[in-house]
């Protein structure tokens, strides 16, 4: 029945088509068959690891009334995904693996993680969404998996899944990179899947343009929740690892990381608002905000450019974003961004690790303030952690993923 019922109900008879030794597991698990894949051992929630975590969160400064509190212990946590059943919260990574979290207890601290389908190759699955009915979707380096009833199944160790895009068929694989490779991807308004293609270079050479526009890489692309009717999105992105839609108009905003090498200050990173498919974000001939990158300063740029909503501070690395609808924290938060800085790497003095706040007024202007600090130790100058994502649990707390710390953070508001 449950087969039957995903098959009709997605139209998935396609996704077994791909041969299955470019596969392994996946073909067996679209078909509901069995892999032998033993059962995987829970990864241990505490010991000094969690204490000496514990202990760094002694030293985040949020504003009056927020806690922050260990939620997970998760390795090399990245993009996080909360089941709308509310019964579990799943979480990529930039390695081959993705976990998942479960809080039996409601007590608001994960009590058991575990890698999720352990019998798939993994690569690079650091995108991971879900839809409003349950469907989660997985994208990795050049690959789209879904899992229909992901929360239905995670106990196990195999699970359903299905290609929505065969891997090699995200980008080519002429262009599979090391660089810039950390997916991202959403359910919009209109119900199709949003995914962010990162552009493998510094700055993007002019021979890479044509292939990279028709395709997507160095943009946004959307397709349908099946793979079908793919197209362009969003252009001129250098490698963004962020976006949601905003709750009330609809519109997609994300972050993006902007060029480096050009000094300490300079470009700034973006936080940036689309209104309409097909705009274009200004990379390569902008580096970052209106400057302008070297190897493409002296020429006429040929599109019209959005330039962003925020400039934020250099190389700070803005990744993982929010939106906030929960009732929990006060008003002021209400509809506004929650977003992670990552922090530098090519910076004299580091800046980020931290979380950020970002309020929009009714004609669109944002402000973005610190809301979360104290990852960096301004001392040493050493990193005690680097966010990466943000999402919200049901009672409107938030979760903040480290993939330093190898940890998952929840932030709530007591006052």
């Amino acid at each position: 029945m449950i087969r039957h019922f995903m098959l009709a109900a997605f139209g998935l008879g396609l996704a077994t088509a791909t041969p299955a030794l470019a596969q392994g597991n996946l073909e067996k698990l679209s078909s509901f068959k069995s892999t032998g894949t033993a059962m995987m051992e829970p990864i241990p929630q505490d010991g000094s690891n969690a204490a000496a975590i514990r202990e760094i969160l002694k030293k985040i400064e949020m504003p009056d009334g927020f806690k922050i509190d260990l939620y997970a212990i998760v390795p090399d946590a990245r993009h996080i995904a909360v089941g709308p059943q509310g019964v579990a919260a799943f979480v990529g990574t930039r390695k081959n693996e993705v976990y998942v979290m479960t809080d039996r207890d409601k007590d608001r601290v994960a009590d058991d993680v575990k890698r999720f389908a352990p019998s798939i190759d993994f690569a690079i699955p650091n995108g991971v969404c879900f839809s409003k009915d349950g469907f989660l979707y997985v994208v990795e380096q050049n690959r789209v998996l879904l899992f229909p009833a992901a929360e239905f199944f995670y106990e196990g160790p195999d699970v359903a899944a299905f290609n929505v895009v065969a891997q090699g068929e995200l980008i080519p694989e002429d262009e599979e990179s090391y660089n810039h490779t950390a997916r991202v991807c959403d359910i919009g308004p209109d119900n199709k899947l949003y995914i962010s293609l990162g552009q493998p270079f510094n700055v993007a050479p002019p021979e890479k343009l044509d292939l990279y526009n028709e395709v997507g890489i160095g943009g946004i692309i959307r397709m349908d929740r099946d793979g079908k009717n793919r197209e362009v999105y969003t252009y001129g992105v250098r490698n963004s690892v962020g976006q949601d839609f905003h709750p009330e108009t609809g519109e997609l905003w994300w972050t993006d990381n902007q060029v480096d090498g050009m000094g300490d200050d300079i470009p700034p990173g973006e936080l940036n608002r689309q209104t309409e498919a097909g705009q274009h974000f200004g990379h390569p001939w902008f580096g970052g905000g209106t400057t302008r990158t070297n190897e493409y300063k002296d020429e006429e740029v040929p599109v019209e450019v959005v330039h962003p909503v925020v400039e934020t501070v250099a190389h700070a690395a803005d990744l993982g974003m929010a939106f906030y609808t929960g009732r929990q924290f006060p008003q002021k938060y209400r509809n506004g961004i929650f977003s992670a800085q990552h922090g530098s790497w090519n910076r004299t003095e580091p800046v980020g690790a931290r979380v950020m706040f970002t309020s929009i007024d009714d004609e669109g202007n944002a402000t973005m303030v610190p809301f979360a600090e104290g990852w960096l130790d301004e001392e040493t100058g050493e990193y005690l952690g680097r966010p990466v994502d943000v999402a919200m649990l049901r009672d409107g707390s938030i979760l903040v993923s480290d993939d330093l710390a190898g940890a998952i953070y929840r932030i709530s508001y007591t006052k």
